[in-house]
């Protein structure tokens, strides 16, 4: 029967499109054959340490790893039979390399090894099939992307070899060659049946006492004093100081019970199944090829061929039914059209193979595509879900994850780009998560070149100067929902188009960059910096609330900036800021945009309980220029009739002064390694502001600078960027920033004790690697030496104004000593650095002193 686009796909007959697959008959059977686990009225315990609602993959993880971590009196719930969510219907494929380095780091860890061994230790087969996967290049783009994807899973401990056409047909032998650049292969990777993964973790935490409790339906969450107390259910309540909302797309009805928005928006998926096909054989590999937009797989003597459409659809907007359990949604025929020329073109028996199925399901989807991980506003209640579509490769990582932050308080590994700390109030916008949500599900299978900026419900937070950044021809991109400006047209024509970078890295790219960079060096930039985060901590305790939470002594006279960290137990780098002290009991807190959500709720958490403290965000309430070069003193004291000498307003102190007609905060402090100053004034004037800075540095060859040659300096002058150079698994030790830790405050900070035993640590440094020409190095790249891999490149980037590109990457402290040699893998092909002596601009500081 063919599968051919002018019929229905070949549907053998109409009931199949309502039939639910193999896995769902067999989920069912395991639950009424497991008496524990069946349809039942059990009461439930009165008290539990914590009670995880949801007994999908991710539910069944927690609870595996809580028990596995010593906790007890745990109890699982779920509103139907375990997996009868969004797990069921996954595809569950299951590749190691993931997005991020943490998340491949996390799935290399407790990933594979746990599918490897759950059927001898629980007695239940998961149905793990080691078969390796293909990421197929079908376009010369997609082929360096995946040397860039080859040189990371390498910089991680991964192999990924490089086929050839020939060589992926071979692993492959019904996939046609036509078009095939290269290919990558994982050999242990594979995938794995969702319903038996569930049910072995499920069985797993039931024998170290997990009680698991199918069809109950929770109705509220009882909390005390703002903090979980217990839970309601259609069963009676459970006293508990610990929810884990593990409710996948049901998670934002439950993130409702305590008031909270969960950003979640349910997108149909689908898949074909077909009929059997002569010659398949099951041990061929999982393919990936997203250029033509397609994943197949053997499965059951056929083929699954599934996808990812650029045009996806929502599902569930008005509320998913009560009811909606084990079941699928209704084939959508035409959605799949967008798909299925591709997987014709790779795989051109299907034209003539009948289809037994389509599984048209939701997956829980989030506005940034991570999963939403951690501990709310509401202490106590905690949230694991979201996990669009790579959830069943992760479950045992994000279930060993936030069984260790639940436990330990902090969880091993930085989850700061899933933490759900790093959402906004923006998020609590329905048609504005709507819209980010169907612009990442489209994008899931697209090439995305460095420095690709996401457009969905853009413009919506806007600078006061914004109207003169768009005159001057900037090229907007998006941080935190605020447009920024990357960088200006207006300067192109200084620039040098020579120094475009080679291939992906330059598409997004432009030489007035190179002309902002070095015009900011030699005469002055001026930067609109008003999306940085603002807090304003004041009270009688906040000096020693500030001193618990800082490595650095801020406990200075009024008026005076200190550059700090705030660590975790562990001592990684959980914020990295600047606190300025604006009066005696007032304090101004400053980071970056992309870590503002995170960092005010780090602190917000440590000052729960704490009298004597108020915090207060002050984003919106500051507008936030920075100006700096060696001529930005010149121009400042041409706008204002205050002394703003050296003498007068030293670096790392901070005065209230006018510039033309403008109240401003000038805070003496540095992004880029220059003389200047931050300037803060109330939004109103914001406007006003620019332009008599404008004005008055016109003749100083002032010009408008963006974020991209911002970072650029940065790398010339070695300061760390927060969560890339420095995380929450950095100390300040590895990091080179003791500088900025007092060791010796009378009151001890958090994370000081893991801080003085960090010389028995890990060993590792970051180091400066310098190398002579234009290597497009993004960040993952895989350090050697002698052809043993060291570490691998944090950030990097060409330093415009010393004509070299630089990388930044924790390496031994033993075999990285200044001068060494080394090679630095790009795009497939080693390129000689040299670690070399920081920072690279200004080593004494006498720039930014001046």
């Amino acid at each position: 029967m063919s599968a051919g686009l002018d019929s229905p796909l070949g549907l053998a007959n109409e009931d199949d499109q309502n039939r639910l697959d193999d896995r769902v008959a067999r989920l069912g059977v395991a639950l009424r054959q497991t008496p524990d686990l069946a349809r039942s009225r059990r009461p439930l315990p009165d008290m539990a340490r914590a009670v995880i609602i949801g007994g999908g993959v991710g539910g069944a993880s927690i609870a595996y790893h809580l028990a596995a971590l010593g906790w007890t009196e745990i109890i699982l719930l779920d509103r139907a039979d375990l997996g009868s969510g969004t797990t069921f219907h996954s595809a569950g494929n299951v590749g190691q390399l993931r997005s991020t380095a943490t998340q491949t780091r996390m799935m290399q860890r407790d990933g594979i090894g746990l599918f490897r061994r759950l059927r001898d230790e629980t007695g239940i087969d998961p149905s793990w099939h080691e078969v390796g996967s293909l990421r197929i290049a079908s376009s010369a783009e997609r082929a360096e992307e995946i040397l860039r994807q080859a040189g990371l899973a390498r910089g991680l401990g991964l192999e990924m070899e490089i086929l050839s056409p020939a060589e992926a047909v071979d692993r492959f032998p019904i996939m046609a060659p036509d078009g095939i650049v290269l290919a990558g292969l994982l050999e242990a990777d594979g995938w794995i049946d969702p319903a038996g993964l569930t049910l072995a973790l499920a069985a797993g935490a039931r024998a170290r006492g997990v009680s698991i409790h199918p069809y109950v339906r929770v109705t509220g969450v009882v909390r005390r004093d703002g903090r979980v107390a217990g839970i309601e259910t259609d069963r009676g309540t459970v006293k508990t100081e610990v929810v884990v909302n593990a409710g996948g797309m049901f998670a934002p009805e439950i993130g409702r019970m305590v008031g909270l928005s969960i950003p979640i928006v349910p997108m149909e998926h689908e898949y074909l199944l077909t009929e059997p096909i002569e010659g398949v054989q099951s041990n061929w590999p999982v393919v990936r090829d997203t250029d033509n937009l397609v994943y197949f797989r053997p499965e059951t003597g056929g083929l699954m061929v599934g996808g990812f459409e650029e045009h996806p659809v929502p599902w569930g907007l008005e509320g998913i039914p009560s009811d909606f359990n084990s079941r699928l949604l209704t084939p959508d025929w035409t959605r799949f059209e967008e798909i299925m020329p591709g997987a014709l073109r790779r795989l051109p028996v299907l034209a003539e193979t009948g289809i037994t199925q389509m599984v048209n399901g939701p997956d829980a989807f989030t506005p940034d595509g991570e999963f939403i991980l951690g501990e709310t506003e509401v202490p106590g209640f905690w949230v694991a879900a979201g996990f669009c579509s790579h959830g069943i490769a992760l479950a045992p990582a994000i279930g060993r994850q936030m069984a260790c932050w639940i436990v330990e308080g902090e969880p091993e590994f930085d989850l700061s780009a899933m933490d759900v700390r790093r959402f906004g109030e923006r998020h609590r916008s329905r048609s504005y998560v709507l819209k980010r949500t169907i612009e990442v599900a489209g994008g899931y299978f697209r090439l995305q070149a460095p420095g690709e900026e996401r457009t969905a419900g853009r413009p919506l937070r806007a600078s006061p100067a914004y109207p003169r950044l768009a005159e001057l021809g900037a090229v907007f991109g998006e941080r935190g929902g605020w447009e920024r400006a990357n960088w200006f047209r207006v300067n192109e024509a200084t620039g040098d188009e020579c120094l475009r970078p080679a291939g992906l890295a330059g598409r997004h790219w432009s030489p007035a960059i190179a002309a902002e960079a070095v015009a900011t060096r030699a005469t002055a930039g001026l930067f609109d910096l008003s999306s940085f985060t603002k807090a304003e901590i004041r009270g009688p305790a906040s000096s020693a609330f500030l001193q618990r939470l800082c490595a650095n002594d801020v406990d200075r006279p009024v008026g005076t900036v200190v550059y700090t960290q705030m660590l975790n137990g562990r001592g990684g780098i959980e914020c990295d800021l600047t606190v300025t002290r604006l009066g005696v009991d007032r304090f101004l807190i400053v980071s970056g945009t992309g870590a503002g959500t995170h960092d005010l709720a780090w602190i917000r958490r440590h000052a729960r309980d704490q009298p004597g403290i108020s915090i207060e965000e002050v984003t919106s309430a500051y507008s936030c220029f920075g100006l700096w070069g060696p001529c930005a003193r010149s121009i400042l004291a041409s706008a204002t009739e205050d002394d703003v000498s050296n003498a007068a307003l030293p670096y790392l102190a901070a005065r209230e002064i006018v510039v033309g007609s403008v109240p401003v905060l000038a805070v003496r402090v540095t992004n880029v390694g220059e003389l200047g100053w931050e300037l803060y004034a109330p939004p109103d004037y914001g406007l006003a502001l620019w332009d008599t800075l404008w004005e008055a540095g016109r003749p100083f060859g002032l010009v408008a600078a963006g974020y991209r040659a911002a970072d650029a300096l940065r790398l010339e002058k070695g300061y760390r960027a927060w969560p890339t150079d420095v995380s929450p698994e950095d100390s300040p030790l590895e990091a080179g920033l003791m500088f900025a830790v007092r060791m010796d405050k009378s009151i001890p900070f958090i994370g000081r004790d893991a801080l003085m035993s960090a010389e028995s640590g890990s060993g590792l440094r970051l180091r400066c690697l310098v190398v002579d020409d234009r290597a497009p190095i993004l960040g993952g790249e895989p350090v050697r030496l002698n052809g043993n891999i060291l570490g691998r490149v944090r950030s990097g980037g060409y330093g415009y104004n010393i004509g070299r590109t630089i990388a930044y990457a924790y390496l031994p402290e033993s075999v990285s000593a200044l001068g060494v040699e080394v090679e630095i893998e790009v795009v497939g092909a080693p390129r000689r650095a040299v670690i070399t002596k920081e920072p690279l601009i200004d080593p004494r500081g006498e720039r930014v002193r001046a």
